[in-house]
């Protein structure tokens, strides 16, 4: 067994513990330290008592302090709502076309309007509006739909295949994967698409034998010259603005696939003065008409 003993070289009592000849010292901890400890447990009995603490089986202990950050916000975002109040009705009153050349007006509904796209839009479409591989870009002219100011406030309102009843739907065929057309036929088709945006390095003789390809499966959609039709969600496919990727792989694969996403319908979470907002946000981000 080993003893305690008081250290040679420190005056120190040791513990009796000994490794390798090496001696454990029986440092006691600094008085101050122990006080900071002594003082925490009491704070946090304290704490316990007076804050929310503990969970219960169906709720938790509130504290007898009845703090709640969530009572608080709530309170908070209804002062919030209350402020905003006469500006979102006089905005509401006003035709949403007419809100631009109202400078107050249309200052209210960029701040409202950034705020909301920025907790609620921009994980896909950027924080300002860019776009994404997948998510349309919200800065130019190019709107697979409508980019009227009623034409954006119908997209947020109830979103494109959200499931909504009232919900904008196009479905573009999974031509390759459910057998529409064969390897050769896909392979065709792809380089006549990417002639119809002035690519420099389509192949003629595929692209020849594509037109026809093209003719029979896709211009009810997107047009005898490859314009699109925004009525029904068709894109553009003679300009360079790709939403999956423009390169000869990222077109084989929309035509083989058949891509589309999904955009939620925000009315049901945005009140329509929110919403009216947000319109006037995406309209003014440089692509609307």
């Amino acid at each position: 067994m080993s003893k305690r003993e008081i250290d040679d070289h420190s005056g120190v009592e040791t513990t009796g513990h000994e490794w390798d000849g090496i001696k454990e010292l029986n440092h006691p901890l600094p008085k101050w330290w122990l006080y900071i400890l002594y003082g925490s447990i009491i704070w946090s009995f304290g704490y316990w008592v007076a804050y929310p603490a503990w969970p219960t089986l169906n709720s938790y202990t509130h504290g007898i302090l009845k703090n709640s950050d969530r009572a608080r916000v709530t309170t908070e975002v209804a002062a919030l709502k209350s402020a905003r109040a006469p500006m979102f009705a006089k905005m509401q009153a006003t035709p949403i076309e007419q809100v631009k050349s109202n400078e107050e007006l249309f200052q209210f509904a960029q701040e409202a309007g950034k705020s909301t796209f920025n907790d609620n839009c921009a994980t896909c479409h950027g924080a300002g509006g860019q776009g994404n591989k997948g998510f349309p870009s919200l800065v130019d002219d190019v709107w697979i739909w409508d980019g009227t100011y009623e034409g954006i406030r119908q997209t947020i309102n109830f979103g494109i295949r959200s499931g909504h009843d009232q919900a904008r739907i196009s479905a573009m065929p999974a031509f390759g994967r459910d057998g529409m057309l064969d390897a050769g036929q896909a392979g065709d088709v792809t380089e006549y698409v990417m002639s119809l945006s002035k690519m420099a390095d389509a192949n003629a003789g595929k692209a020849a034998r594509g037109a026809a390809v093209y003719a029979a499966n896709c211009v009810v959609c997107h047009g005898a010259t490859g314009a699109g039709d925004a009525a029904q969600g068709a894109p553009n496919l003679t300009d360079a603005e790709w939403l999956y990727g423009g390169s000869r792989a990222d077109i084989a694969a929309q035509i083989h696939n058949g891509r589309g996403g999904v955009m939620p319908a925000w009315s049901a979470k945005l009140d329509a003065e929110t919403v009216t907002a947000l319109t006037v946000y995406v309209h003014s981000l440089g692509g609307g008409k």
